[in-house]
């Protein structure tokens, strides 16, 4: 496990764009896990500039979402393929015959979840997964308890999850489950990044980094990993004791 630490948003992004690009580049079939939310925005920001300057390799990358709020689809404002869309797939011009993702409104959840899962192995694996780190210390929507050999799944949401989630939408909205890769899903990748920002995450990420491993805390799993690398601003690292 690496950790590395910047000083602002936009230099932790930068760099883990450069970092994205060269392992991506090592593959023949690249695939791409990218969360959604406010974190990984700065890093699609970059993405999407390297793009326009020189497409190259970048525009043969595959994706595989990471998770959907149940109910919800990319037509949804708000939804995960809503924000992913907006950052990355329309920036980048990504075909969709080069991404699965969720349908959150699927009357069939679990065929959903197969879908995922034999699209990730029909690519090798995947190579990259950008992930954040919930206030509960969630990875995904594998709340507090989750198995760490967990597949693709639907899970009933953490009430952390469920008040935080609020942000991304106008209105008030029920949120219950999710679906989401497991984290055994997710610990099979070939590379794990963990983008950290905010000093809102300094608590959360020191019992992710100096506390046991745990399940109820489901991104200290990612210690686990031979290939993950954290990447913290310096709020967001301002609570760790060893640095």
């Amino acid at each position: 496990m690496k950790v590395k630490i910047y000083s602002t948003y936009e230099a932790l992004s930068e760099k883990v764009a450069e970092q994205v690009i060269q392992l991506m580049a090592a593959s023949d079939k690249p695939l791409l896990c990218p969360a959604s939310g406010d974190t990984p925005a700065g890093l699609y920001k970059v993405l999407a500039e390297r793009y326009r300057q020189q497409p190259g390799n970048i525009a043969c990358w595959r994706y595989v979402g990471l998770d959907e709020w149940v109910g919800l689809n990319g037509t949804d404002q708000g939804s995960c393929r809503y924000s992913i869309d907006k950052t990355l797939f329309q920036p980048l011009q990504v075909s969709e015959e080069n991404i699965c993702f969720f349908d959150g409104r699927s009357a069939d959840l679990p065929q959903e979840c197969e879908v995922a899962e034999r699209f990730i192995k029909a690519q090798g694996g995947i190579d990259v997964a950008i992930l954040g780190l919930g206030m509960n210390g969630h990875i995904a929507m594998n709340e507090p308890g989750s198995a760490i050999d967990g597949r693709t799944q639907v899970v009933a949401l953490h009430p952390v999850t469920k008040q935080v989630g609020q942000k991304y939408f106008q209105q008030h909205l029920e949120l219950e489950e999710g679906i989401t890769l497991g984290m055994g899903t997710l610990l099979e990748s070939r590379h794990i990044i963990l983008m950290v920002s905010g000093k809102h995450k300094a608590c959360i990420v020191r019992k992710l980094l100096e506390g046991p491993v745990t399940s109820e805390v489901p991104g200290s799993l990612l210690r686990q990993h031979p290939a993950v690398t954290i990447f913290l601003d310096e709020d967001a690292a301002s609570g760790l004791q060893q640095r």
